[in-house]
C-alpha cells in the first residue's frame, strides 16, 4: 500500500487539489469569486477594480488600471512558477484579435483542422448551412455510415459554435442523429463544413466605447419541428449593447399543445439565462443588477407573461415554465413585441434560405 502526500500530475485528484490551492492563494490576494461564475474571481471597486478568468492553469487578467495587473503579476509570480504570455491572442482553441476600434474572436485555424480532418480542405463552398425546410429523421431507411466518424465530426463542430451563433441550430440538429446516423444525415454534416469552408473567417466582433451598453435578448421557437417526437426548438440570442454575448438552441423537453406555448416555454428559457447574464454583469462592474429587455414576436406569448387571466387557456403547463411571469412581476425583465422581421433569434430554432 501507497500513500500520496501531494497530488501527482496527471491524477483525477490533481486538477481538484490544483483549483483548491488556487483557490485560496486568491482569496488571501484580496480577490472574491463571483457567485454566478465561480471561474471568476474580483478584486477592488471602481476603474483599480480587477477580474481573473480562470480555466484549470490558465488565467486572463483583465482591468482598466494598467499598474493593478503589474502588481497582480508579481504577486502571482511569489506563489507560483509562472509564465507571463502578454496580450491575449489565442485562447482555448479561440484567437483573439485586438485593435484600436475592438476585439473580434474567431476559430479560423480550428475550422481549417475540422476540413483537414474531413478531407474537405478543398471543397466547393455554399452559402447556407442547412438546406431551408429540411427535415431529418432517426427512422431514415438509407444506408448507414461510420457512427465514429459521424461523432468526431459533429463534437469536432460543437466546439466551432463557441464563435458562430449562425451554425448553432444546425449543428444541434445533426447531433440528434449521433446513435446511429446514415447518408442523409451525414449529408447534412458535409453541407455544414462547405459553409464553413465558404466563412472561415467569420467570427465574434466587439466594439470598443458606444453608447451605454444594455443587456438585451431575443427568444424565438417553431411548432413541432422534430418530426420524431413532435418537440419543438428553442433559439435565446443576448446582446449586450449590440454585441452578441451568449446564443442557445436547444429542442425542447416537452410536447407543446399551441403556438402560444411554445413561445412561452421558449420565453421561460430565456428568462433563466438573462436573469444568470445581469447578475453576472452586476458582479462584474460591482453594481446593483438592473432590469434587461427581453424581446419576442408572440403576442399571445407576451399577455400570458404578463396577464395571469389567462389562466384557463394556461393551466396545462407545467408550474416551472410561468417562472418568466415571476420575473416581469417582480420587474427583474421587462419584455417587448418584436416584429418576425427583425427576430434575430430565428436563425437559432431552424434552417433558414
Amino acid at each position: 500500500m501507497l500513500r500520496l502526500d501531494k497530488a501527482l500530475y496527471g491524477l483525477r485528484q490533481a486538477l481538484r487539489a490544483w483549483n483548491i490551492k488556487l483557490d485560496e492563494t486568491l482569496v488571501v490576494l484580496g480577490f472574491s469569486h463571483s457567485t454566478s461564475e465561480h471561474t471568476v474571481y474580483a478584486r477592488g471597486k471602481g476603474a483599480s477594480r480587477l477580474l481573473v478568468g480562470v480555466y484549470v492553469d490558465d488565467l486572463i487578467i483583465t482591468g482598466n488600471d494598467a499598474s493593478e495587473i503589474t502588481k497582480f503579476k508579481r504577486e502571482m509570480s511569489v506563489k507560483f512558477n509562472m509564465s507571463d504570455l502578454g496580450l491575449l491572442c489565442f485562447y482555448l482553441g479561440i484567437e483573439v484579435r485586438q485593435g484600436g476600434d475592438g476585439i473580434k474572436l474567431s476559430q479560423a485555424a480550428y475550422a481549417r483542422k475540422i476540413l483537414e480532418r474531413a478531407g474537405m480542405a478543398s471543397c466547393n463552398p455554399c452559402h447556407t448551412p442547412m438546406e431551408p425546410r429540411l427535415k431529418l429523421s432517426k427512422a431514415s431507411t438509407v444506408a448507414p455510415v461510420d457512427a465514429i466518424e459521424y461523432r468526431g465530426l459533429v463534437s469536432r463542430l460543437r466546439y466551432l459554435v463557441h464563435t458562430r451563433p449562425n451554425i448553432a441550430f444546425v449543428v444541434g440538429y445533426v447531433s440528434r442523429f449521433m446513435e446511429n446516423p446514415t447518408t442523409e444525415h451525414l449529408n447534412a454534416v458535409k453541407r455544414i463544413l462547405r459553409y464553413i469552408a465558404g466563412t472561415i473567417d467569420y467570427g465574434c466582433y466587439y466594439k470598443h466605447g458606444g453608447k451605454e451598453l444594455k443587456l438585451h435578448g431575443y427568444n424565438d421557437a417553431d411548432m413541432g419541428g422534430d418530426i420524431d417526437t413532435r418537440k419543438s426548438s428553442t433559439g435565446v440570442l443576448f446582446f449586450l449593447g449590440s454585441c452578441p454575448v451568449t446564443w442557445q438552441s436547444q429542442k425542447q423537453k416537452v410536447v407543446a399543445l399551441s403556438s402560444c406555448e411554445v413561445e412561452y416555454i421558449a420565453g421561460m428559457t430565456a428568462a433563466c439565462q438573462g436573469i444568470w447574464l445581469a447578475q453576472l454583469l452586476a458582479e462584474l462592474k460591482s453594481e446593483q443588477r438592473t432590469t434587461f429587455l427581453l424581446k419576442m414576436d408572440s403576442q399571445s406569448a407576451i399577455a400570458l407573461s404578463k396577464n395571469p387571466v389567462f389562466h384557463d387557456r394556461s393551466k396545462h403547463i407545467d408550474v416551472r415554465f410561468h417562472f418568466i411571469r415571476e420575473c416581469v412581476g417582480d420587474g427583474k425583465m421587462d419584455i417587448k413585441h418584436v416584429c418576425t422581421e427583425e427576430q434575430i433569434a430565428d436563425i437559432l430554432m431552424k434552417p433558414l434560405p
